[in-house]
Formats: structure tokens, sequence, C-alpha cells
């Protein structure tokens, strides 16, 4: 791995993840809507989050795994394509397994894209955290404009528009195929070769131990992270008597404050370094939940909600740059279980939450949520320290 930064690559493969995480947040974008047109129970809709992280979690790994082998670059396109062919006809069915099963779909795709994007994303940003912090932001502007094309789409069109909602993965793969094709082209003419896929060289000793207990630091965090997404626009309908597609659009304030979470996460890393920067943000992103739920109007809650997605996000490239770390000749393995299995194992709570929000009121589901982000909190200062850490 040189130190020179591809910026090519990396906008390429920063745009893919745009798309792809626009379907990650697509899914709880589209449970208010599914609750009310549907009258589904909460613990019908956290079901809904459950599938979409279900079968994604039990592949995570063997992705992590087969992209760690072989690289297989072409395995982010695959993924972000299936992603949006599950948003597209989860809301053509009134029937909740069918729904759960497309939307499975579509958490598979996720699942699939992480493990080969990352590992392209961090041979083309160089050893900086920041260049991580550049894919990563990708990400979190797909998952900002999810509710906002959601809200537009389906608020005055209904769940059965949810077709276009796949089209930005077809058009992005289609456009990406032909690129390849192109490519290719241009080797064969040049007498070139294809280059095949080979086992990346090894790169130091990978310290599972010190992994196993960041992957749980991870994971709790995003369990307890699993109610603010799947019912934080429920509660200010619920609450405060605000819209559908106001509800739906504080998803938008959320992810899109994460966009600037994310780039101060990772100009804090390479400043102060990974572990403290992660402590500030999983301390932050509490206190402001807290603040939520105790406010007395909406624009006090939509002022916490902007400190919470901004807080939330401080974390993300950091995880995925300090899991590298701990993992050094396992960069597919380590971004698929902190990038992704990190945030569909967390999604296997959502459940969890429904369950409460039913019998105990979203407030009490959240405060449960809150608790477990203070244990992730906690957990952040037994971390061991990697090199250059």
């Amino acid at each position: 791995m040189t130190g020179e930064v591809q910026r090519g690559k990396l906008a390429l493969m920063s745009v893919t993840h745009v798309v792809n995480d626009f379907y990650a947040g697509a899914v709880p974008a589209l449970i208010p809507f599914m609750v009310l047109e549907r009258n589904y129970t909460y613990a019908a809709a956290s079901a809904i989050m459950l599938a979409a992280n279900l079968l994604g979690s039990v592949l995570q790994p063997a992705f992590g795994l087969l992209v760690d082998r072989w690289r297989i670059p072409w395995l982010a396109v695959v993924g972000f394509l299936i992603a949006g062919v599950g948003v597209g006809i989860s809301g053509l069915t009134q029937d909740l397994l069918l729904t759960c099963l497309a939307v499975a779909g579509t958490g598979l795709g996720v699942a699939a894209y992480h493990p080969s994007a990352t590992r392209q994303a961090k041979a083309a940003s160089g050893p900086r955290t920041s260049g991580l912090a550049v894919f990563s932001v990708g990400g979190n502007i797909g998952m900002a404009l999810a509710p906002l094309a959601v809200s537009l789409v389906i608020g005055n069109l209904g769940l059965a528009a949810t077709p276009l909602l796949a089209l930005p993965a077809v058009a992005l793969a289609l456009l990406m195929s032909i690129w390849r094709g192109i490519e290719r082209a241009k080797r064969a003419r040049s007498g070139v070769a294809v280059p095949a896929p080979t086992k990346p060289a090894r790169q130091g000793k990978d310290d599972w131990r010190a992994f196993g207990w960041f992957s749980a630091m991870v994971i709790l965090s995003s369990a307890g992270s699993a109610g603010i997404q799947a019912f934080l626009a429920l509660f200010l309908i619920s609450e405060f008597g605000v819209s559908t597609e106001f509800g739906a659009g504080s998803l938008t304030l959320f992810t899109g404050m994460g966009v600037l979470g994310t780039l101060a996460g990772g100009w804090l890393a390479d400043r102060i370094g990974h572990i403290l920067t992660l402590r500030l943000g999983y301390l932050i992103g509490p206190l402001a939940l807290g603040v939520m739920l105790l406010a007395p109007g909406t624009v006090v809650a939509l002022i916490a909600i902007a400190v919470l997605g901004f807080a939330a996000f401080i974390p993300f490239s950091v995880q995925v740059a300090l899991g590298m770390k701990y993992l050094p000749n396992r960069i597919g393995t380590s971004s698929g279980l902190t990038l992704g299995l990190g945030a569909t194992v967390g999604g296997l709570f959502a459940p969890v939450y429904g369950i409460l929000a039913d019998g105990h009121g979203l407030r009490f589901a959240l405060t449960v949520g809150l608790g477990v982000k203070v244990l992730a909190l906690a957990m952040t200062f037994l971390l061991k320290k990697p090199d250059e850490a």
C-alpha cells in the first residue's frame, strides 16, 4: 500500500457508498409510511428492521473472509444493486412476510458491498484516517438523502412507488459495467493482461483478542442506536404531532449532521488519536439523546437530533480505521465486522425496542437505548491501544 491518495478511485468508491447506504437509510425511512398506511404495530415495524439486518449479519463474516482471500472488486457493485432491488420491491406487497423478505435482500446487498468497497477505498486513500473519512462520508450522504427521497416519492405517490427508489442502483451498476468493459477493452488493445484476483501480502500481526473486545463495543453501541434508527421519526410524530413527512425528514437532519460528524471524526483521529475520538463521540451522543427525550417542544428536539447525528457519526470512519489496525492482514474481515456486522447485529435488537415501545411507550424504549449507549462508552476505556492509534 502506498502513501499516495488515488483521488479518482476514492471519489468513485465514495459515489458507490452514497448509493449503497442510500438503501440502508431507506428502510427505516419507509417504516413510518408502512405503519400508517398498513396499520403495523411497533413490533411489526421492528420486525422489518430485524429482517433488514438478520441475513446480512449471518453472511457478513463470509463476505469479509472472501474479500480478504481474493479481493473480488465486483462484489461491491453486486451488493448495492441487490440492496436497491430489495427496497424497490418492498412496497409492492401488503404482506408483512413478503415485505420482510424484500428488505432482507437489501440487508444482504449492503453486507456484500462493505468489505470489498472498504478494501478498495483503503487502498485508494493512503495511510491517513481522513482518507477513509471521505469514503465514509459517501455513506453518510446516502443515508441523509434516503429519508428525503422517501418522503418526496412515497409521501406523494404511496408505497407502490418504491420501484422508483431502485433507479440509482440500477443506473450506477449499468454505468460501472460499461466503464469496466471499456477499461478491459483498452487493456486488451494495449496487450496488458487484466489483473486476476490475488491474495494480499501480509502487513503485520493480527491482534484478535483486542479486536474481539473492540467488536463487542461496536456491536453494543449499534444495539443502542437500533431504537433510534427505528423510532426517531415515530417519536416526533407521537410526542409533538408532526406530519409523517416531517418525521421522516428528521432522519435527514440526523444523517445530514452525520456527514459533518464523520469528517470531524477523521480529522480528530489524525490529531488526538482514534480511541480518544471514539470516547468523545460516545459521550456526546447519549447526552444529546437525553436532551431529545426531555425536550419541551419540537425546536429543542430538532436541535438535540442534530447534535445526536453529529456525535453518532464521529466514530464512523474511526472505528473502521481502528479495526484495521487491530487486524492489518484482514481488512475485509475487519471492515465487514466494524462497518457492516457491527451495524447489522445491532439492528437485531430492534424487535426488543418494538416490544418495549408497544408495552411502555416510545420514550421508555429510547431511554433503554440511551442506557446501552452509556455501557458502550464505558467499554471505550478498556480498549487496547494498537500501534499509532
